[in-house]
């Protein structure tokens, strides 16, 4: 009977043990590891082989591909995959899906789904395509869409699902998305009709209020297509993800993107805890690695830590999985750009454009007044570094002539609103020269490129327009307001402040980009629309591509209706500069 006394005495110091014990562990800290990785404009390399140059790339989403196959070892579910929108422009690969294909399912759609994306952003080149495009796209995407201040103008309602919610091993995740508000400045309202963007800043209060109250996450995350640093375009904010990091409370990370400039760092607030923010560039080259490491405990407040990194996707090999799955497409997208359309008798460089008059750039002026009938051209080399080299052109060809789908407008100016614009594009361009050893482009010390002594310019270069259908001079020595003298029109005949000429724009500059309508002719940008007379349907790659297919032999030449003086100051300056922007 003491026996039996004494082993129920035992179990019952065990059970109480074990209570104890179990009590113990409910109390203990639980550990929950999140890994986002993030990709953001892409702009259509898909592949590790760039079909403009028929040659192997660097980037693509192929590589991403094994990135994520390693990642996906350690992370298992808890891993996420956000793409931050502009992957529907750059590459033939995605034009000829866009436009070409759109009857088959869009490999962009298709290669995200594949490689099992949780979320996406729409961004300004996405939009650029066209209403019939994206929203083809979007339907074909098995994963949601984001885009808060995205806002259908006829209901007031987001026209894209606003945020999306996770949840992982018990943690709640919500993911706000949000676009730059700069779009109307951009693209014609054609292809975003029906919609309206909302400044970043407002939406992202308004969704975080809604969020927190609704949701109640314990991690929120803003994946913006918007860069960082707060600049200015017409009355809006383009590169707003910063601001929102410093005024709206309760982000733990931002994902952002658009301007194409890598960043990884934790930025500082003066009023609660810094944020990290997480840019991985473009042409998946690299993709943002965000662990988030949560720690929830019963009774206690919960813990968070971020810790974020960039990974060169370089590193990685390309996935021969990922090339078999979507070799049908890549034979597609290889036949379309090795098509030809014509001969060209010489070799044109768009680096030309940069130093007077120029075959490259003067071939599209050409052709844009040739298309609209119009008085004068405006137009920009699009791209530094692009050439077509003497003999057969393809279709590949034109998306160095031509890198962006862009409509060709034809709008009104008046002789001085031409001269001003003018102004300001050669004072973004030229330097203010005060004596001949001076430089006469507005360049700086490239500290890429310190060891090779190379310049860089100061401004974007696709902002630097020159004119066509005037004669006119670009006087180096002189400020803005004073640089630029119109002789005549081309054919001689008088050109007139005060007289309203019909002007060929591309679109993207027509709706006020890179400001040279705005704030350089003066032009307010609620007006910019009554000025436009009209618009082609197509694109201007469509356009040269026909005019080429006609001519079926190209014989460029610079039209040489400007130039840069004083001569005896202009030409040695040029030799000195061409050596150190060229080297």
């Amino acid at each position: 009977m003491k026996q039996i006394k004494l082993l129920i005495l035992f179990v019952c110091v065990m059970l109480g043990h074990n209570q104890a014990f179990a009590q113990e562990t409910a109390n203990e800290w639980r550990e929950v590891v999140i890994n986002i990785v993030e990709t953001s404009d892409v702009h259509g390399n898909f592949y590790p082989y760039n079909f403009i140059e028929r040659k192997p790339w660097s980037g693509s989403l192929a590589r991403v591909h094994s990135f994520l196959k390693e990642q996906r070892e350690i992370y298992g579910n808890n891993l996420l995959l956000f793409d931050n929108g502009d992957i529907l422009q750059g590459q033939p690969t995605a034009y000829y899906y866009d436009y070409l294909a759109a009857d088959k399912p869009h490999v962009a759609a298709e290669m995200l789904n594949y490689l099992g994306c949780n979320l996406g952003t729409l961004g300004n080149h996405d939009l650029e395509t066209g209403h019939a495009v994206y929203d083809n796209w979007i339907k074909q995407c098995k994963f949601p869409v984001l885009g808060a201040n995205i806002v259908d103008a006829k209901t007031g309602e987001p026209y894209l699902k606003p945020y999306e919610v996770f949840e992982r091993d018990g943690v709640k995740i919500a993911v706000l998305g949000l676009i730059t508000e700069s779009i109307p400045c951009w693209l014609p309202e054609v292809l975003w009709s029906g919609l309206k963007f909302e400044p970043m800043l407002e939406s992202a209060k308004k969704w975080v209020n809604v969020i927190k109250t609704k949701e109640q996450p314990d991690v929120l995350i803003g994946l913006f297509h918007s860069g960082r640093d707060g600049q200015k375009l017409g009355n809006t904010i383009e590169n707003a993800s910063q601001l929102v990091a410093e005024n709206v409370r309760g982000f733990d990370v931002i994902l952002f993107g658009h301007d194409h400039s890598r960043f990884c760092q934790v930025v500082e607030t003066d009023e609660w805890d810094d944020i990290m923010m997480v840019n991985p560039g473009n042409n998946a080259n690299y993709a943002a690695s965000v662990k988030i490491i949560v720690r929830k405990h019963p009774t206690k407040n919960g813990t968070k830590e971020v810790q974020a990194k960039l990974v060169d996707m370089n590193r990685y090999a390309v996935s021969e999985e990922f090339m078999d799955r979507f070799g049908t497409q890549f034979d597609e997208v290889n036949d379309f750009v090795n098509r030809k359309i014509g001969t060209i008798d010489r070799t044109i460089y768009s680096r030309e454009a940069f130093f007077g008059s120029s075959e490259f750039v003067d071939l599209l002026h050409s052709l844009q007044l040739e298309l609209t009938g119009a008085d004068v051209s405006f137009c920009a080399p699009l791209s530094a570094t692009a050439k077509i080299a003497e003999g057969d052109i393809h279709v590949s060809d034109m998306f160095s002539l031509y890198r962006f789908e862009n409509m060709l407008y034809t709008m009104k100016l008046t002789g001085q609103e031409i001269k001003d614009y003018l102004e300001m594009s050669y004072d973004l361009w030229t330097n203010q020269m005060t004596s001949p050893g001076d430089h006469i482009l507005l360049i700086e010390p490239d500290p890429k490129k310190q060891n090779d002594e190379r310049y860089r310019f100061k401004n974007m270069t696709f902002n630097f327009d020159s004119a066509a259908g005037i004669k006119y001079t670009v006087d180096v020595t002189k400020p803005r307001g004073e640089k630029i003298n119109i002789i005549s029109m081309a054919n001689g005949g008088k050109f007139y402040l005060d007289k309203v000429y019909k002007c060929a724009i591309n679109s993207y500059r027509g709706n006020g980009g890179g400001d040279l309508l705005t704030k350089g002719a003066g032009i307010p940008s609620e007006e910019l629309a009554s000025r436009i007379i009209s618009s082609t349907e197509k694109d201007l790659r469509y356009y040269l591509m026909k005019h080429i297919e006609k001519a079926k032999t190209l014989k460029p030449r610079a039209l040489n209706q400007w130039k840069f003086v004083p001569e005896n100051w202009a030409e040695p300056a040029l030799d000195r500069d061409r050596k150190l922007v060229l080297r």
